[in-house]
């Protein structure tokens, strides 16, 4: 079995941490105006280097910074590109859990401006990561598919952009341009996060993207395209993965279905190194698409839940690990949570300890299957 000394690691996870309570505290301070910036950094930092220790003890190779200094994995991001606009208008977006639904109200984004990079989104905050870490950094960022996929044609002005092809070049660009930023600082290892790759495999979201005036059957097309454009510059030594998910909030999801829809261009085309897949539970769907993964590209499959508390057994994860096998060589596997703790800063239905007990049993299972 070959020694993984390059990201995506045998055991990873993908990203964001749940938001302790002291940080949780000086962010509502913050609002209310009774700290300001400097002191709500101070704090922010004093947490992420905490949760930094955390990731290392439990035997992690890689580090985030929890996303401590977002409200949102991705409307965080979004916002600081030239060109988008937060307005006032909030999204609507129902997610579900086995107790019922639970309405998810971002506000939306419109596109008022030409697409363009004023500066590294998140340089400083991975600079602070970078400079903590005895491990590998990793910087997660969403996405060009989710700049598109939070309002459709509706959100772009066509007086900016009567073409969408203008749009989308210019979107890449920017992603580009980021990319080379985060590398310049030192990054070795980023994240893309869309959630609109696995998302249309369910039906009823290729509808509702059709609604929005796109085309649903085949906007998982252009948005691989558009991906590849915005890495087709990678710079060399830097690790590019995407983790897919069917929604994370509050312990609740969006989206359902295998990736059967997406998964022979997905994996076929989409130039990344590595994919982190949602296989918790049967919403997921199997691992027999998993067989369109050309060799030297790594799945890290996604088999401990983050949005329940118990803790699976080591004994299923192994028995899952092997199933997948079937359809993609074992050395090209790795395994981690299906998606992040806290996708948002409400973070899920778990406490901290209980993050921290399947960190560690993600460690344990990848060395006992590779290692």
């Amino acid at each position: 079995m070959t020694v993984r000394t390059r990201p995506p690691f045998r055991a990873d996870h993908v990203g964001s941490l749940l938001r302790p309570q002291k940080l949780l505290e000086a962010r509502e301070s913050f609002a209310a105006g009774r700290l300001d910036s400097a002191q709500l950094r101070a704090v922010e930092d004093d947490c992420i280097r905490e949760v930094v220790r955390m990731q290392e003890n439990v035997g992690l190779r890689s580090a985030t910074d929890g996303e401590f200094r977002r409200g949102s994995w991705h409307m965080d991001f979004i916002y600081q590109l030239g060109g988008v606009t937060k307005v006032t208008e909030n999204i609507q977006v129902q997610f579900r859990n086995s107790e019922g639904t639970i309405e998810f109200t971002p506000s939306g984004i419109h596109v008022d401006a030409p697409i363009s990079l004023r500066k590294t989104i998140f340089g400083e905050d991975f600079r602070f990561l970078r400079s903590i870490v005895t491990t590998t950094a990793k910087q997660t960022i969403p996405s060009p598919s989710m700049v598109h996929y939070r309002g459709g044609r509706a959100s772009i002005d066509e007086r900016v952009y009567p073409d969408l092809d203008e749009f989308w070049d210019d979107l890449s660009a920017a992603y580009a341009a980021e990319i080379r930023g985060l590398a310049d600082l030192g990054a070795t290892y980023v994240q893309l996060d869309d959630t609109s790759l696995a998302y249309l495999n369910d039906p009823a979201q290729r509808a509702q993207i059709t609604r929005m005036g796109a085309d649903g059957e085949h906007q998982h097309l252009r948005n691989i395209r558009q991906i590849n454009e915005a890495l087709k510059d990678k710079p060399e030594g830097l690790t590019v993965t995407t983790h897919l998910c069917r929604g994370n909030f509050r312990s609740s999801w969006v989206a359902e279905g295998g990736y059967d829809f997406v998964a022979e261009p997905l994996f076929g085309e989409l130039a990344v190194d590595g994919f982190f897949l949602e296989f918790d539970d049967a919403r997921s769907g199997g691992f027999e698409p998993l067989r369109f993964v050309p060799k030297g590209k790594m799945v890290v499959l996604g088999l401990v839940t983050t949005k329940r508390p118990e803790l699976e057994s080591k004994d299923d994860l192994k028995r899952r690990i092997d199933e997948a096998a079937k359809y993609v060589d074992l050395d090209q596997l790795a395994i981690s949570g299906q998606c992040g703790f806290s996708s948002t800063v409400e973070g899920n239905a778990l406490t901290y300890d209980e993050q921290v007990a399947k960190l560690a049993l993600i460690v344990e299972t990848a060395a006992e299957v590779w290692g």
